[in-house]
Formats: structure tokens, sequence, C-alpha cells
């Protein structure tokens, strides 16, 4: 049974014998793709709109697990707990491979900055935005009134942070470690010559392989390995009565570590992903030297000419 839209279908109009036809031209070749003035603005913010949307779902899943588990240990919260350690890395996994089957086909799918300097630099097309909404009420029963507001009460609910005993040099390496790790399974699931999953099932790939670092390396520093996850809700934070603090956090925390450890972790994986298994030719890892290009153009020429002369021999 053909669609609706795969048809031309007429509808009479009441008490007129006029009919109006339908016409879809979404797969005509020969039609525009944007036969309204909507449709050429949107053609200019899909990419950017669709990464929004992706982002979007990612941190309000992510952020209202971390919020359902800890603010419902407060009675005056729930009436029970409801959740644990394991059920926030399950939200943080599921809101990304949410957000990434939301805007893959679109946009790539990204739905971390880290990711796309990282495909930037080593060659490919990418589409940058950096958005994360949240919510926040219920952390005013949980600190004790309205004007309460702390990082250690709810504020990490929220904003990546780090645990009281890790170093500043161990929480870096946990992001940058994190992040590497992150990289490496999307590079290698969007490999085709290394055995990749239908397109379609990517965000699968990158749901097991977010509740993996979640659950080996959240507790350090919140896993955030993304600059999207934790920039957005601690720009909210500071604006609903947090303060400077989340920003002044273990000085400026939220720059070296959240920011630039997945940043310089995703840049060294896909280095290392490049260098010791991709073989693509659009990695600048596997440019060919001059003498590759002299040797391919002269069998390319030398080849056209037994074509040519074939072609006259017939």
């Amino acid at each position: 049974m053909a669609r609706r839209s795969e048809t031309s279908s007429t509808y009479p109009r009441p008490h007129d014998t006029a009919t109006i036809a339908h016409v879809d031209i979404s797969d005509c070749e020969h039609c525009t793709q944007c036969p309204n003035r909507w449709s050429k603005i949107r053609a200019y913010i899909r990419e950017p709109a669709a990464e929004f949307l992706g982002s979007m779902i990612f941190v309000i899943i992510g952020c209202g697990s971390n919020c359902q588990v800890v603010l419902s240990t407060n009675p005056a919260v729930a009436s029970s707990p409801k959740g644990e350690f394991l059920s926030t890395n399950f939200g943080w996994a599921i809101g990304l491979s949410l957000g990434v089957w939301t805007c893959a086909g679109i946009s790539g799918g990204h739905v971390n900055p880290a990711v796309t300097l990282a495909f930037a630099f080593w060659g490919q097309s990418v589409v940058l935005v950096l958005f994360t909404p949240t919510s926040i009420t219920p952390s005013t029963s949980y600190e004790g009134g309205p004007g309460i507001r702390t990082i250690s009460g709810t504020g990490d609910l929220f904003g990546a942070y780090a645990a009281d005993y890790m170093t500043s040099v161990s929480c870096f390496f946990s992001e940058f470690l994190g992040a590497a790790i992150l990289i490496l399974a999307i590079l290698a699931a969007t490999d085709k010559n290394n055995g990749p999953p239908p397109p379609g099932l990517v965000p699968l790939v990158i749901f097991l392989t977010i509740l993996g670092i979640s659950v080996a390396l959240g507790m350090q520093t919140g896993g955030s390995v993304n600059p999207a996850r934790d920039l957005g809700p601690r720009i909210l934070t500071a604006m609903v009565g947090y303060g400077k603090d989340v920003f002044d956090y273990r000085n400026q925390y939220w720059i070296w570590c959240t920011l630039l450890g997945p940043i310089l972790g995703m840049q060294a994986g896909a280095l290392a992903y490049d260098t010791l298994v991709y073989t693509g030719s659009d990695s600048i890892v596997n440019k060919p030297d001059a003498e590759t290009e002299r040797q391919h153009l002269q069998a390319c020429s030398q080849q056209g000419i037994k074509e040519h002369a074939g072609m006259q021999a017939v």
C-alpha cells in the first residue's frame, strides 16, 4: 500500500464539484526543495537546529536522571528513593543516544563540540552547537529553602564537579581518557573498513560506550567528556542563584578540565585511530606523498589511453 505522500490525491470541497490536487514535490529531482519561504529559512538553520534538539534531549535526560536519583533521597522531595548511581549512568547513556538519533541523519549527530573539533581537524565536515537546558525547581526543597544554593548540595546535579579526593592532574586525565575512549568508539563505528554497524545502530554503540565510561570514570569528575554537557548547566546555575562560585571552583575547573580535557582527549584519540587503524584517504595521516601522486596520475593516464584504444578497435 502506498503512503499518501507517495501519490497524488484529490479532495472534494463541500458544495462544490471541483477538486484540489495534492502535489508532493519532495522526491522530484526537477523541482525546488524550498517550495515556500519557511523552507528556505529552514535550509539555513536545519543542521544547527538538529544539533540544538539533540543537545537538548541529551542534557534534559542526563541532568534529569541526576536530580531524580539524588533529590528523591530527601523525604521533603519524595517518599522513597528513585534510583541509584547506575540509574544516572543509564540516564546519560540513553540521553546521548537519543540525542544522536534525533539529528544523526541531518547534522551527523555530534552533540559534542569536542567530537566536532576532532572531526574538523581530521578532515570531516562539522556543525558546532553549544546548548544545554536544565530544570532546577526541586533543589529548593533539597537545599532547605529558596535562598540556599550550594555546589555540594545541588549544584553538582547540573554541572560536572570533581570528587574531593581527586587532584587537578587526576581530574584532567580522567576527562582526557574518557573523551579519547569515546572518539575511538565513534571512529570505529563509522569506519566502513572496520566492520561498522548499520548507520541506524550507531547510537546504540554510543549508548554502550557512554554507559561504560560513566560506570568506570563517572564518580571521579562526573564523566563529562563533553563541553556541552557541562557548560550550559553551569551557566544556568550561575544565573539562578549559585553565583560565580560555579566558575571559580578549583581555579576555573570548568575550563581546564571539562572543556579542554575532552577537546584534547578526542584529538589524541582521533590521532591514535587514524595513525594506527584508519586507512581512508580523507585523513591527513593518509595523505599521499608527491611520489605516490605522480605514480597515480601516470597509471590513470595510461589506463585512459588503453581504454580509448580499445573503444577505437571496437
